[in-house]
């Protein structure tokens, strides 16, 4: 017998029609079941942005199985779950009881397929999207689209929690005119006579009494001080007036991701970036040598006032964190 010839028993049982093959009103009553659960799936995504923008992320309950909950938390984990879980019974169910269910016997086949089998496998898969009934079944489509879009739409929410854009807030940073460069940790002014040749200090701007730094202070604020001899600097004259006896400053943030810089190496006088290897030469500038940096570190212009404290002369002349987040016009 050729392989390819038709088997006259092909050991199938007898087909067994569905309710919902013979029955009407069965049929009916199967898609506005599953176009029920394509809008419980909708509604429950409803309820996950709902939960997300109502209930406080400080918000906690007590129940007597799970004991003191985060009220947002368990709100988002059973709206979501209800989401995904109603969408697929919904599928399930459709395929089970209004797909096409007729049993197809395939023979075996070479390999290859020629130009008339890929013909025909184009038909087929063609019949297939038919006898799914999607495009007949009017009240599937728009319930089954509406599910996916708000299934779609409620990942992107929880986005928010990423907060603003930071460009805004990086334009500007809390030094100004007269900061005292405050060691952090520490908490002590730093002064000039305080660093010697090759010493390193993180600093940040001086506060007023009893204000403490926010987090989004230590996401702008922290600032590298480097001394080194007045002579291994190799700067433009604007440059040049920003230090004090070989002391610099600059931004710790570095300007590729936003990581915090803070690998010094005394010999090269070179400042790495320990996230993606961006290298900065402290001695022309924080320009950078290596790595996906796109700009320098910008420079933090300093001084020393009557008592001999470091002190900014101003604040950045430019925002400080990652190039990609654009400087404003």
């Amino acid at each position: 017998m050729s392989d390819l010839e038709p088997l006259s028993d092909p050991g199938l049982p007898a087909h067994v029609a569905r309710r919902a093959d013979r029955d009407p009103i069965a049929e009916k009553r199967a898609e506005r079941q599953v176009a029920i659960l394509f809008m419980l799936s909708g509604l429950s995504a409803v309820a996950f942005i709902a939960s997300y923008v109502g209930i406080k992320s400080d918000q906690y309950i007590f129940l007597p199985l799970l004991g003191t909950t985060n009220a947002q938390q368990l709100a988002l984990g059973i709206s979501l779950a209800l989401t995904l879980l109603t969408i697929g019974f919904g599928v399930v169910h459709w395929a089970k009881v209004l797909m096409s269910d007729h049993e197809i016997t395939n023979q075996r086949h070479t390999m290859r397929s020629s130009e008339t089998e890929l013909a025909e496998l184009a038909t087929t898969f063609a019949a297939g999207a038919a006898s799914s009934g999607l495009g007949r079944r009017s009240l599937i489509k728009r319930t089954l689209g509406g599910a996916l879009a708000l299934v779609t739409i409620s990942p992107l929410i929880i986005l928010r929690d990423l907060g603003p854009l930071p460009k805004k807030q990086l334009e500007g940073t809390n030094w100004k005119r007269g900061s005292r460069l405050i060691t952090d940790p520490g908490g002590i002014a730093l002064k000039a006579s305080d660093l010697e040749v090759g010493g390193v200090a993180h600093v940040l701007p001086e506060r007023p009494t009893g204000q403490k730094e926010t987090l989004e202070d230590l996401t702008r604020d922290p600032v590298l001080v480097i001394r080194l001899r007045p002579e291994d600097l190799h700067l433009n004259a604007e440059q040049a007036s920003w230090t004090h006896n070989g002391i610099i400053a600059f931004s710790k943030i570095c300007t590729h991701m936003g990581c915090a810089v803070g690998l010094y190496e005394q010999q090269t006088h070179h400042l790495l970036c320990p996230c993606h290897q961006s290298t900065f030469d402290v001695t022309t500038g924080a320009s950078v040598i290596f790595g996906p940096a796109a700009r320098p570190l910008p420079q933090l212009a300093i001084t020393v006032d009557s008592e001999g404290y470091l002190i900014a002369q101003h604040g950045f002349n430019q925002p400080v964190g990652p190039s990609f987040w654009e400087r404003s016009s």
